[in-house]
This record gives structure tokens, C-alpha cells and sequence, in this order.
């Protein structure tokens, strides 16, 4: 008996895997600018791909593809991944210029890009202070990635001028969002609906909201899609972040990248820490940015209710998103991938 070949089925990418390569690539091309400008550039053109590639869940391309898929877009047009992909390095830039705004240390479980370069100071004896020298490197790098999305969005070769309009707004109303909240943080006191303003410009539109029409528009959706993906994108994006305020106080590092309680010791004024404000003022103030005082305070925040106030809120937020969903005209499997983005976006543990 002869026996015949196996024949194997075709390794298909993954959605992540294909933003992935999309960004490998765009960035290759980038190193080989930045290097042909001066060798000395080395570690800043290593670490910006280290920090691209490495991590990241790749939410905001995500429902920038679904966004187009509702719209009508074709699932194998390689300029959607390459347009969608470009959101990631507006969320790089964000990350990297956020660290230094909250004196963060550390970012998906590695040391935040102002200290690798503080630490690479150190290494090589410069002269000058290294933490300064750290900080205006990441200010760079950041301004790196802005620059970079526009250019690779614009690669993906899309017919796109409301998209790209869409897209400059969307800057504007994140590095807004940022301000606001420094403004929050510098006041000392704040309160839940100036808290949830800052969630809506800072996390809801930019992260789920904008990207989904960005793909819509460049699909040629109508203005009745577009308002139905921001009924269902903003409870979304506003859960999200609360669940991302909670991981901040409760979170695993092995989930969260950073230390457990690290928003406590940056002294954040979340929604979350708010609501328990809300019942124990003199003792939240007394705590808060305090690192002896993160146990406490974790405690505190369970004792008021506020927890159970703002699992609540995430909850309440996922249904009229999912329900916003349910009646939206889009097809099967575009309205399962955005249930399943939500969830995900919202139902991350501690």
C-alpha cells in the first residue's frame, strides 16, 4: 500500500499576529532612518521596536478592523491592517509620555522608557543629571510615535480624508484627556463626573470609540453606523478604563505590568478612588500617594463600597453597550468579534 503525503492546512495569522508584522515592517524601514542619521542612535531605534513589538493587546487596531468589517470593508485588505496597525504607535506615544507624567518606573513588566535611559546614562558615565537625561530621551521617543502613525496610516494607501480628519481629532482630544487629568491630579481634589470626563476624552474615545469609526469612515460607512458604534463605544471605553483603575489598586503585575497599588502611590484620583473620597475624605487624603499607606488604603476602598460601586458601573456600561450592539445593522461575525473585544476589555481580573 502506498501511502499518501500529509498535507497540512495553512498556518492562518492571527488578526494580532497580522498588526503585528504590519508594525515590524513599518518600523524596520524607520530603524534604518534613524541609523542612517548617526550609529549613536542605536538603543533609541532598539528600544522604541522592543517596546512597539514586545507587548500590548492591540485593542485599538482591533476595533479599528471591526469598525471596517461592520462598514463593509473587505477581511483581507492589507490596508486596513496597515492603517489599524498605525493606531498602536499613537498608543506608544501615549504610554511613553504618561510614564513620565506619573513618575512611573515601570511598563508591561519592564522598566518605563525614561528609566532605561536614565539607567543607560549611568552606564556610560555621562555627564549631567541621568533621571533628566532619562525623561527628555522618552519625550523623543515619544514624539517619535506620533510622528510615525501619521505616516503609516497614510501608507496604508486608503481612500481616507474624513478618516485622517478623524484621526488628527483624535490626538487632540487624547493629549486634552492627559491634561485634564494632570489638571486633576495637581488640584488634589476632584470629583466622579470631572473624573469621568477625564475617561472619556483620555481612554473612551481614543481607545474604542475613534478607532471604530476611523474604520468605518475608511470603509465608507454611513453617519447612522457611526452613531451606532459610538452608542456602543463609549460605555465600552468608559468600563474599560474603570476595570483598568481597579487592576491599578488590586492588579497582579504579572496582569497589569506595573505593582500592585501603583496608582495609589502615583496618588491618582480615579473614579474609583473618588467614590471612597466620597465617604472617607481626611482619611483618603491622608493616604493617597503615600506608599506606606497603599494596604490601607486597598482596604479602605473595599470598606466604602467603593469596589462594589464601580463593579457596578462597569457592569451597567456593558449591558447598554451590548444592547446598543444587538440592534446595530452589521454582520454576525463582526457583531460576535465586538461582544468578545468588549468582554474582554471589561471582565480582566485582578
Amino acid at each position: 500500500m502506498v501511502l499518501k503525503p500529509l498535507h497540512k492546512a495553512p498556518v492562518v495569522p492571527t488578526l494580532t499576529e497580522r498588526f503585528d508584522e504590519a508594525l515590524r515592517d513599518f518600523l524596520g524601514a524607520r530603524v534604518t532612518d534613524i541609523l542612517d542619521v548617526s550609529p549613536v542612535l542605536e538603543p533609541v531605534a532598539r528600544e522604541l521596536v522592543d517596546f512597539m513589538i514586545a507587548g500590548g493587546k492591540r485593542m485599538r487596531p482591533a476595533f479599528c478592523y471591526w469598525g471596517w468589517r461592520g462598514a463593509g470593508g473587505a477581511p483581507d485588505a492589507p490596508g486596513i491592517i496597515v492603517a489599524s496597525a498605525a493606531l498602536e504607535l499613537l498608543h506608544g506615544c501615549a504610554l511613553i509620555h504618561d510614564d513620565i507624567m506619573d513618575a512611573s518606573d515601570t511598563r508591561r513588566g519592564r522598566p518605563s522608557m525614561h528609566r532605561v535611559f536614565e539607567a543607560l546614562h549611568r552606564e556610560h558615565g555621562m555627564r549631567g543629571d541621568a533621571a533628566h537625561f532619562g525623561r527628555a530621551v522618552a519625550i523623543l521617543l515619544g514624539d517619535y510615535c506620533l510622528m510615525w502613525c501619521a505616516r503609516m496610516f497614510d501608507s496604508a494607501g486608503l481612500p481616507g480624508g474624513a478618516a485622517k480628519a478623524l484621526l488628527d481629532q483624535m490626538h487632540t482630544e487624547l493629549m486634552s484627556g492627559q491634561y485634564l487629568d494632570l489638571v486633576e491630579q495637581a488640584m488634589g481634589t476632584t470629583t466622579v463626573a470631572r473624573a469621568r470626563r477625564v475617561i472619556l476624552f483620555k481612554t473612551a474615545k481614543y481607545t474604542v470609540e475613534n478607532p471604530m469609526r476611523i474604520g468605518a469612515l475608511l470603509a465608507g460607512g454611513s453617519p447612522a453606523l457611526l452613531r451606532t458604534y459610538s452608542r456602543f463605544a463609549l460605555p465600552i471605553g468608559e468600563a474599560f478604563q474603570l476595570r483598568d483603575d481597579i487592576l491599578g489598586v488590586f492588579g497582579e503585575p504579572a496582569e497589569t505590568g506595573k505593582p500592585s497599588g501603583d496608582d495609589l502611590r502615583e496618588g491618582k484620583r480615579t473614579v474609583l478612588v473618588t467614590l471612597a473620597r466620597e465617604k472617607a475624605p481626611a482619611e483618603v487624603d491622608a493616604l493617597l500617594g503615600d506608599p506606606d499607606g497603599v494596604e490601607r488604603l486597598q482596604s479602605l476602598i473595599v470598606e466604602t463600597g467603593a469596589l462594589a460601586e464601580v463593579e457596578e458601573l462597569i457592569a451597567a456600561h456593558t449591558v447598554a453597550a451590548l444592547t446598543a450592539l444587538e440592534t446595530a445593522h452589521i454582520p454576525g461575525d463582526v457583531r460576535e468579534a465586538l461582544t468578545g473585544l468588549a468582554l474582554a476589555a471589561t471582565r480582566r481580573r485582578a
